[in-house]
């Protein structure tokens, strides 16, 4: 069992987001120390949600700033971007990684937000789809062309290469029954989200899948079968459950009023309707899917082996600072689930 962390980095009421900065490259730095595997970090445009909507500047910041820990977007939103300049972004950051770089790649899941860019979220699997082909075409020559419906390129030279061969390992997350096929299709490493029960029909969609595809597309000796394959879930440690929980509910509720943030602003339309995402705002509703869990140690340990066992996983990322946590409240969580959670868990 392998444990990463993730990120929105949402806006915060009472602390500039210079500061914020700070202290999430100090956390950063603190999580490398203490033997996190992968630090993910989202990409989410207009929405108090993300303040890095370009996830490869902020990670080029915390790539400075820490030795072993991988790192990576998840996901670069493909539809929002060219091949050609992402291809690029991505040479330069697992340089500036030094190797460590992860390549998670998505759609996007907010209707709102790829509208904001002019696209229609009708067409944006279509067009998903053609950019990842041609991203991969990109990243593995000295000059590359393409020809497609969305995306044309006629011999364009690429000085630039990875420092992965023959690019960094390609990540797809999805809490729906076809994004999940099509990751298990593709041999990619794998998280899903949201509510235990609905996490596990999606890595069963993609391990029924990916049984007929055969092998991974970029192996992972570090995991079993050389696959991540994993979920997310909003953990707060403490040294008591009582601790833990005053901590977690007043943050689960601020970081819930950002993930319908959107949905509140344009109301009731067509994008509301699709927009794939829990919408209940308090903490117990996340607390009884599965989704946040707070307590001491020996209480979160439990509940996360129950839930490991429950998906069948073995990659756990974990979201340990988010809503109204202080720098101290989440530096102080993630010491105590490296240090007496994550070994309980390790060999599972």
């Amino acid at each position: 069992m392998k444990f990463g962390l993730f990120d929105h980095l949402e806006r915060s009421e009472d602390r500039s987001l210079a500061t914020q900065f700070d202290e999430r490259i100090a956390f950063a730095a603190a999580a490398d120390k203490a033997g996190i595997y992968c630090l993910h970090v989202a990409e989410h445009h207009s929405s108090p949600l993300n303040m890095v909507p370009a996830p490869g500047i902020y990670l080029s910041a915390v790539a400075r700033a820490t030795e072993t820990m991988r790192l990576g977007p998840l996901v670069y939103l493909l539809t929002l971007t060219t091949p050609l300049k992402l291809a690029e972004e991505v040479c330069i950051l697992d340089h500036l990684s030094n190797g460590r770089f992860e390549l998670g790649v998505g759609r996007g899941v907010s209707p709102f937000e790829l509208n904001f860019h002019n696209v229609d979220h009708a067409d944006s699997r279509e067009i998903f789809y053609e950019a990842y082909d041609c991203l991969k075409v990109a990243l593995t020559g000295d000059a590359f062309s393409y020809e497609g419906k969305y995306f044309n390129y006629d011999n364009v030279p690429m000085p630039l290469s990875p420092l992965q061969a023959p690019f960094p390992p390609v990540w797809y997350g999805s809490s729906s029954i076809t994004g999940s096929t099509w990751a298990g299709e593709h041999g990619l490493h794998f998280p899903s989200n949201g509510p235990t029960e609905k996490a596990k029909e999606n890595i069963d969609a993609y391990q029924e899948a990916f049984a007929k595809h055969g092998k991974p597309a970029h192996p992972k000796p570090e995991f079993p079968g050389g696959l991540a394959i994993g979920t997310l879930r909003h953990i707060v440690v403490a040294e008591t459950d009582e601790e833990a929980l005053k901590i977690a509910a007043p943050s689960i509720e601020y970081h819930c009023g950002h993930l319908n943030w959107l949905r509140k602003r344009h109301g009731q339309t067509e994008f509301t309707n699709r927009l794939n995402v829990h919408r209940e705002e308090d903490f117990g509703s996340w607390q009884k899917l599965g989704m946040a869990i707070a307590g001491s140690p020996e209480t979160v340990a439990e509940i996360l082996a129950e839930q490991i066992g429950e998906m069948g996983i073995n990659y756990l990322i974990g979201y340990l600072f988010f809503g109204t946590m202080s720098a101290a409240e989440a530096t102080r969580s993630l010491e105590l689930y490296t240090a007496e959670v994550m070994p309980r868990l390790a060999s599972l």
